[in-house]
């Protein structure tokens, strides 16, 4: 019998059966209603909300109004709850909310309290995604409300909203000390700064640690270049960069003890040359620096360039003035000079000039006087001056005195060898 019932219960509350009037004829009564109505909450209670008790006459028409009204209101109530579990949860669209005026009384009252807690929910993660929106634009100023609407925040959600805060402080923290030590070691050139972001730890003190560690070997590298510069442009070609680096400042420190070498060399080279040529008198010398171009090359070039050009003027000066010593008159400095070698080139050569004029005039007057007889002959050295001039003067008068001497003897002679005793030497003499 309670099979039977169950069974033809089950038709009654299915929504698609079709009325049966021989069905509702046996099940006429009260108990058989109740056991449709038992097996209508059973399945409400199991979650079936779709379950609707079939339409009766008489009193019970009311009660299976009720229930279905019920049941339908639970229904549509389910559906609104994962409808906003769905749009806020999974969707995002955190403005959703349930229709407060569908439902009176405690319904009311549920779907309020699902409202507000979308509402606590939903204020703390807005204030979370408004904070890490103006992280992300790079807005460190800003922080986490710790109280919404004039109630604090507690919990989870205050616990959100102080580590949310307190990773906006060390990120700004972290920020300015970068900032600073940038601003100090890249473009106010104050080497050693150091960046101190106080209570970090992982990552962000890793990220502190990595700057310092690039201010750290960015100052080392700097300053031992600076180092190598400065002992250079004070002379002193002994020093190298000797600080630890990699890439491109390696490069620049190879670059710049390279440049010490070829100076160094250089300036060896040079002093070398200058030294031979200038001091010990080796002409020849030529400097040899390796592996040099460019300035360097043009440098080395000039300055062996300048030690030919002196070597060739002196040895053409010396080779005129051994001739000149030996008596050799017809030698003149033939090499180009320009400037003050070339004054003393044409010095030199004037001198020659002037020294063989002067040794043919004193050669002529004494082959005429002294060999060919011919008496009162004068040397004639034009544009001599100091000792040239004297000598020449000299040898005029000597020729002059001598002249005049023997012109008085011949004369005093002749007058003998004719009788005429008269006659004496008056004519001046020594010796």
């Amino acid at each position: 019998m309670t099979a039977t019932r169950q069974a033809r219960s089950e038709v009654l509350v299915d929504p698609g059966t079709p009325e049966d009037p021989a069905g509702e004829d046996a099940l006429a009564g009260d108990g058989a209603f109740l056991v449709e109505l038992a097996q209508g909450l059973a399945q409400v209670r199991r979650g079936r909300f779709d379950v609707r008790l079939a339409r009766r006459e008489g009193p019970a028409s009311e009660v299976v109004e009720q229930f279905n009204e019920l049941v339908a209101l639970q229904e549509r109530h389910s559906r609104d709850l994962l409808r906003i579990s769905r749009v806020v949860g999974r969707e995002g669209r955190m403005s959703e909310r349930l229709d407060e005026e569908s439902y009176d009384g405690a319904w009311a009252a549920g779907v309020q309290a699902v409202n507000a807690l979308i509402d606590d929910l939903a204020a703390p993660t807005a204030e979370i995604a408004r904070v890490l929106d103006a992280v992300a634009e790079g807005d460190l100023s800003q922080h986490m409300a710790l109280e919404i609407e004039g109630r604090r925040l507690r919990g989870e959600f205050r616990r959100i909203g102080s580590t949310v805060n307190r990773m906006v402080d060390q990120l700004s923290s972290f920020a300015d000390e970068v900032t600073r030590v940038a601003r100090e070691v890249g473009t106010e050139g104050r080497l050693g700064g150091q960046a101190d972001v106080r209570g970090v730890a992982g990552t962000w003190r890793a990220l502190t640690d990595s700057v310092n560690t690039m201010a750290s070997n960015l100052t080392n590298q700097v300053r031992s270049i600076s180092s190598a510069a400065t002992a250079i442009a004070e002379g002193d070609l002994s020093r190298k960069i000797t600080v630890s680096a990699r890439g491109e400042v390696a490069e620049l420190a190879e670059t710049i003890n390279s440049l010490t070498d070829t100076l160094r060399l250089f300036a060896d080279e040079v002093t070398r040359v200058a030294r031979e040529v200038g001091t010990e008198g080796r002409l020849g010398g030529q400097a040899v620096v390796p592996d040099v171009a460019g300035t360097w090359k043009n440098l080395t070039d000039a300055v062996n360039l300048m030690a030919a050009n002196l070597t060739g003027q002196v040895r053409g000066i010396a080779q005129v003035a051994t001739a000149v010593a030996r008596g050799d008159l017809s030698q003149k400095i033939t090499v180009d000079a320009r400037g003050e070698i070339l004054e003393l080139k044409s010095t030199v050569n004037t001198m020659v000039d002037q020294l063989s004029s002067f040794a043919d005039e004193v050669t002529r007057v004494a082959r005429e006087v002294g060999i060919e007889g011919q008496l009162g002959g004068q040397a004639q050295v034009p544009n001599v001056s100091g000792t040239w001039r004297d000598l020449t003067e000299n040898v005029n008068q000597l020729a002059s005195n001598l002249t005049g001497q023997v012109r008085n003897i011949a004369q005093v002679t002749t007058a003998v060898a004719r009788g005429d005793l008269s006659q004496k030497i008056t004519v001046d003499a020594r010796g």
